[in-house]
């Protein structure tokens, strides 16, 4: 149970920090405004994204955006977390990685249901900014970190079952004295 407090915690502290570090940009930039921080590399940005990422379907009908950037993703929230209770007992890190990507829906949900766009002001370019990624912002880092921590997840888990013998071996040398 002191698992599941904790991955609240830590989904709390992310929203959080999300929401001030969004509403920081709202506040003390005007939208478009662009701050280099490392030349060439790095600004901070006040970008409006109306889509999803990489702004996928911002130009769509009303309809299709209620139902792809509202409904579904409030459903998909309730389904993560399902997920995270299902897999607390787990000694992997997969309980995070879903406590990450629901910090980071409930994050952009926010942003949808009072703003009706997502605010994105982290963007990393080379050279000038024409040649950029995407904007993005603190509750798209946590998906993204869940993502990773999910893939490579997925992998030891492959490796061991392929290779059972090798991780009994592993263990019986390590616990030999």
């Amino acid at each position: 149970m002191a698992r599941f407090w904790s991955l609240c915690l830590t989904m709390a502290t992310l929203i959080i920090l999300d929401q001030l570090s969004k509403g920081a940009i709202q506040t003390n930039l005007y939208y478009g405004q662009t701050i280099p921080v490392i030349d060439g590399f790095f600004s901070i940005a006040y970008v409006k994204n109306t889509g999803a990422a990489f702004g996928f379907g911002a130009g769509a009908g009303e309809w299709f955006r209620i139902i792809m950037f509202l409904v579904l993703p409030v459903v998909f929230c309730f389904y993560i977390f399902w997920m995270l209770i299902k897999t607390l007992k787990n000694a992997t890190y997969v309980p995070l990685a879903y406590a990450l990507i629901l910090a980071g829906a409930i994050g952009n949900l926010i942003d949808r249901f009072s703003l009706g766009y997502v605010v994105d002001f982290l963007l990393f370019y080379w050279k000038d900014e024409e040649h950029h990624f995407p904007a993005f912002n603190v509750a798209d880092s946590c998906i993204t970190v869940a993502a990773v921590l999910l893939i490579t997840d997925f992998f030891v888990q492959n490796r061991k079952e392929k290779n059972p013998q090798a991780n009994t071996n592993a263990s019986n040398t390590i616990s030999k004295p």
